[in-house]
């Protein structure tokens, strides 16, 4: 006999409702729509009114949401922009990752957790949001500012770099220590996987890519949904090779959407691809992963862990702003322009919540920290449109706000 699955649609429609709705008042109120999709989850599930429950069916796709959204954001990733990058974004974004990556790894041994789980903490400390500051930045109208443009080139560099991070960490807890062989082994996996990527993105991704137009030039067969179809084939190939080489697949769908956007695809295909992955993972996928992230988050912490949640978050927000601001003063940058770079860097958003989720689904942290880690996504990410709108009267006061342009907007 045939088992019938049981899908509980009324379950989906209620999540990605109060998604949906939620999500607009976060954007209406200038916040990223994730923030209002993760309160809808903390509001109607376990954490207070227990209307909305995990299932099986929101468990799978929300694992999706994760590997859509991860192919996304390295969409939005110019590997021809990141390697011209002036050395002041550079290094800048070496100094705020490197600076709250190292404090978070300090304060997790302080802890007494694990050294996998300390290491994750500071990852998470470390990680930073491209996609809010481009909103925020906008919304403030500063996209052609200097500050703009460091800070924005910063976070390209810092999310590649984390994600980066984010691989030779996993590499490391899966080898669940440090023995030597076991570790050896698992990084030739991870390099060989870099390698592969690299030989499949670099050579026969653009002539696979060409084929594919020249065939639907010649033939007219090949359209925009096809060509869809074949972008996610080697989303999901490049997914599987991660999995392959022990890595979370988070790292293939990011490697697979950075080489897609490099693919030179005729310019019509290409914005239909980017359209409708970001149509899938926004609209259906992504929300649906950040409601049930605030399922799993419980208010406990603040009876049980405040003294660590507090120490947590100072540590993250300072811990960014100084790491900018130290590594901006080499920089052609004045010290206020370091300073608002680092307000801006703060915001952590998508990328720090999909490391605390991978981390707290893959048993290397516990409730009580994934439940920390997402309120320091929300609150730093919450406090960027604040400073930064601080910061920027402070720059205009003291007659530091530069333009790229030569000449500066006129006033109204």
């Amino acid at each position: 006999m045939v088992e019938v699955v049981h899908i509980d649609l009324l379950s989906l429609l209620l999540v990605l409702s109060v998604a949906w709705v939620f999500g607009a008042l976060a954007e209406r109120v200038g916040y990223p729509t994730m923030m209002g999709e993760l309160f809808a989850g903390i509001a109607f599930g376990p954490a207070l009114l227990g209307l909305l429950h995990p299932s099986e069916l929101l468990s799978v796709l929300s694992e999706l949401g994760v590997f859509l959204l991860m192919v996304y954001v390295g969409m939005e990733v110019d590997l021809r922009e990141l390697f011209e990058l002036g050395p002041q974004a550079l290094l800048i974004a070496f100094g705020a990752f490197v600076i709250p990556f190292g404090l978070g790894y300090a304060a997790g041994i302080w802890l007494g957790i694990s050294v996998g789980a300390a290491l994750f903490l500071g990852l998470a400390m470390a990680a930073t949001s491209l996609a809010t500051k481009s909103r925020i930045l906008a919304d403030l109208d500063l996209l052609e500012t200097r500050i703009a443009n460091v800070l924005l080139g910063g976070a390209l560099a810092s999310d590649v770099g984390v994600l980066i991070a984010y691989a030779g960490v996993d590499s490391y807890v899966t080898a669940g220590g440090l023995d030597p062989t076991e570790l050896s082994v698992i990084l030739l996996k991870a390099l060989g996987f870099f390698a592969v990527t690299l030989v499949i993105g670099y050579r026969f991704l653009p002539l696979a890519w060409r084929y594919i137009e020249g065939q639907r030039e010649r033939y007219g067969f090949v359209n925009r949904t096809t060509a869809f179809t074949f972008a996610l084939l080697v989303s999901l190939l490049f997914a599987q090779l991660a999995t392959l080489a022990d890595l979370h697949m988070i790292i293939g769908g990011f490697i697979a959407g950075m080489f897609l956007r490099q693919a030179d695809v005729e310019p019509g295909l290409y914005e239909h691809i980017h359209m409708v992955i970001y149509d899938l993972a926004m609209g259906l996928f992504a929300p649906v992963f950040f409601v049930t992230i605030g399922f799993q988050i419980t208010f406990d912490v603040f009876a049980d862990s405040v003294g660590i949640l507090v120490v947590l978050v100072a540590i993250a927000f300072l811990g960014k702003i100084v790491g900018s601001w130290l590594f901006s003063l080499p920089t052609s940058l004045t010290s206020r322009e370091g300073l608002v770079v680092g307000f801006g860097m703060n915001g952590r958003g998508t990328v720090e919540i999909i490391i605390a989720g991978v981390a707290y689904q893959a048993g290397v942290i516990d409730q009580s920290l994934f439940s920390i880690l997402v309120f320091i996504a929300i609150f730093t990410t919450a406090l960027v449109p604040v400073t930064v709108t601080w910061g920027v009267q402070l720059l205009e006061r003291a007659d530091e706000l530069v333009y790229v342009d030569s000449m500066a907007p006129s006033e109204d």
